[in-house]
């Protein structure tokens, strides 16, 4: 850490940039006296770099005699000093110090203060030190000057406004626990009252005070010139009190390292319990906190199982379904994709080679088993291995488009344009919009879409530019160089909007499905138009599947067996999900099939 501050501090001992709250008066006398300043830094540092915190010249005292003095502030630390008593430090570095000013110049009159002393003042809620600190021009920091000067300065902001509702307001986090670089943030905590909030809920405060709080968190760093440091925890005081109960790790840390800068008589006698023991978790934390690493372990689990099954997915998906556009074939749905890619760029153009395709149709093996339950979870070694097969077929897929693009060098224009128009087509159907003239299509795009902002505005301009071109294409006008320059963006737009189809057919699919409970199982009734499939048990791996016919009243009947693969193949052929509207009967129908006790989940 200290080798760390000496390069980082030698950016910060000039006195050239210096914070913009400083007074004209105090300025002046800076520039007058910086080259006995530097000298009297250097002279310091050379004997105790490793335990001066920052150097300061102090503002003269109002009934000062001598108007030539100067006053400066040295910061030590002493939280390793074991060998002598803190007093005896502090008089002991005095003395050498006044020593070191006095054959400087007679008139350079150092105050030191020590690390502990300075805390003590604020334990015993004396700010005097805090407020002095706050106006004194650093020479030299090592970054607790500026935490102290930020913080004093918000922290009056703060009690300007909101005295009335500020319990604490504590400085803490690595500054204080002596583990700070010059990288890290300036945390300071706030405790809020809302033990006598009438007119708004505790949430409503809390949220209120706290984004007024940071603004002026904001307006403290703009003013100091000390920006992007300072990280600010608001806290409401029942909350706090209960995360004391809970044993939260981060409010003991908090209250076993934090200094407050304001109290009112609430945080130093938490403190305090805490030193004397007085403040345990209870039996109902302790297993709460013990069972943590487990809830952790199956999020772990869960997130390589999503990656696994949509990630890993898409990645390779969408770009595979755009060479096979881009080619001039409409997208194919994602079980298909593999046998598209085999048999016109494998078999027929012999653009790719057969291993690329075996790598998709792993990935696709592997959601497949994962969303039906025959693969329960993934092995990160399972993951890597995946996503450097992955990585490899999309190089080979980069490629694959240069060999399409130049099979298709003369004619790509007229492709780009009509395979872009076939999706917007479909983008706007999925919106509700079935009949776009050709002439309307950009336009009715842009208002249905573009506009409503589902799509980013750069889409349309990329849209605007294939428009363009198509016409530049049809009057001979268009260079070779242009269309070269095009299909990049085309590629991208294409990417974009396959995965924004494939995006909303899914969520539109979802809203088909009706989730209930009955016993400890869970079942689903997909509707699709006049058709409905029962699954008895999702979490079964063998699934149980039922097919059954939707009547105009809502009720289903002719319900018969029927397989997973029935169900796939439905669920392809629906190109715009159905809208569902769910009538009475259907719940008798319910009943019947899933028993009495079944219940309907909602927002699940």
């Amino acid at each position: 850490m200290r080798s760390l501050a000496k390069k980082k501090n030698k950016k910060k001992s000039s006195l050239e940039n210096l914070p913009k709250d400083i007074p004209d008066e105090t300025k002046k006398k800076l520039v007058a006296i910086k080259s006995k300043l530097d000298k009297f830094k250097t002279k310091i540092l050379s004997k105790f770099e490793d335990y001066v915190m920052g150097i300061a010249l102090l503002p003269p005292a109002k009934e000062e005699e001598n108007k030539d003095k100067i006053n400066v502030l040295v910061l030590v630390d002493d939280s390793d000093s074991q060998k002598m008593p803190k007093g005896e430090l502090k008089d002991k570095l005095l003395a050498i110090m006044k020593k070191m000013a006095e054959e400087l110049d007679k008139n350079l009159s150092p105050e030191v203060v020590i690390l502990t002393e300075l805390w003590q003042s604020c334990y015993d809620g004396k700010y005097e030190l805090l407020q002095m600190i706050a106006l004194a021009a650093p020479v030299y920091d090592k970054g607790m000057l500026a935490a102290i000067k930020i913080a004093e300065v918000h922290k009056t902001m703060v009690l300007k406004k909101f005295e009335k509702y500020i319990v604490s307001y504590v400085l803490a986090g690595s500054l204080v626990q002596g583990k700070a670089t010059p990288q890290s943030d300036i945390d300071v905590f706030i405790v809020i009252d809302d033990t006598d909030v009438k007119k708004m809920t505790r949430a409503e405060l809390k949220d209120k005070l706290r984004a007024i709080i940071i603004g002026m968190g904001l307006d403290a760093g703009k003013m100091t010139g000390i920006e992007n440091k300072l990280n600010i925890q608001v806290y409401i005081l029942t909350d706090f009190w209960e995360n004391v109960k809970e044993a939260n790790p981060i409010i003991f840390t908090f209250l076993r390292d934090g200094v407050p800068f304001y109290d009112r008589g609430i945080f130093m006698p938490w403190k305090q319990l805490l030193q004397m023991g007085r403040v345990k978790p209870s039996p109902e934390a302790i297993d709460m906190f013990k069972s943590t690493g487990d809830q952790m372990i199956q999020r772990i689990k869960f997130k390589l199982r999503d990656i696994g099954m949509e990630d890993l997915f898409y990645a390779t998906l969408t770009p595979s379904q755009a060479a096979i556009m881009l080619f001039g074939i409409p997208p194919p749905t994602p079980k298909e994709t593999p046998n598209v890619l085999m048999d016109v760029f494998v078999k027929k153009e012999k653009l790719l080679e057969k291993e690329y395709v075996d790598i998709l149709q792993s990935i696709i093996d592997l959601r497949k088993d994962l969303e039906h339950g025959t693969k329960k979870e993934v092995a990160g070694a399972d993951i890597d291995k995946l996503l450097a097969k992955a990585e490899k077929y999309l190089k080979r897929l980069n490629k694959l488009f240069k060999q399409i693009e130049k099979v298709k060098e003369q004619d790509t224009v007229v492709h780009n344009y009509e395979g872009v128009i076939t999706i917007i087509r479909d983008i706007l159907r999925l919106e509700g919009v079935e009949r776009v003239k050709d002439s309307e299509v950009i336009k009715i795009f842009e208002s249905e879409v573009i506009n409503k902002g589902l799509i980013p505005e750069k889409y349309l301009r990329i849209l605007k530019q294939i428009v363009k071109a198509k016409k530049e294409y049809d009057a001979k006008k268009l260079l070779k160089h242009d269309v070269a320059k095009l299909n990049k963006d085309v590629r991208e737009l294409i990417k974009f909007l396959v995965e924004y189809i494939q995006r909303k057919r899914g969520r539109e699919l979802e809203k088909t499905r009706i989730r209930v409970k009955h016993g400890k199982k869970f079942g689903e009734v997909i509707l699709l138009g006049k058709q409905a499939f029962i699954i008895h048990d999702i979490d079964n791996e063998d699934k149980d599947i039922s097919s059954a016919k939707i009547n105009d009243d809502g009720s289903i009947s002719d319900i018969k067996k029927s397989s997973l693969e029935e169900l796939e193949k439905a669920l392809t052929a629906v190109e715009i999900p159905p809208k569902v509207f769910i009538k009475e009967p259907i719940f008798e129908n319910l009943k019947g099939i899933f028993g009495r006790d079944v219940e309907v989940l909602i927002n699940y």
